[in-house]
């Protein structure tokens, strides 16, 4: 199994966030940065879903649907003179 090489990350909180967060942590079995770890790969993981999910339907739209009926007659054909 790789190893991912991790970077650490200045983050400023007001000392009352800081007090509530390591509480959570603790309730969590885990630490401040843990639960920031946590949050932010949600985060970036709910955006790639978000942006794959939006390619998906652009070309779904862009190639259209069936949605049944008679084909209809080309406008050339229509317009004969």
């Amino acid at each position: 199994m790789s190893q991912t090489r991790k970077q650490n990350v200045t983050v400023s909180l007001s000392t009352q966030t800081i007090q509530k967060a390591r509480i959570l942590a603790v309730k969590r079995s885990t630490s401040i940065s843990g639960l920031l770890e946590e949050q932010i790969e949600a985060l970036v993981g709910q955006e790639e879903a978000y942006e794959s999910s939006r390619r998906t339907a652009l070309r779904l739209m862009e190639r259209g649907f069936r949605l049944g009926g008679a084909r209809l007659t080309p406008r050339d054909e229509l317009h004969e003179r």
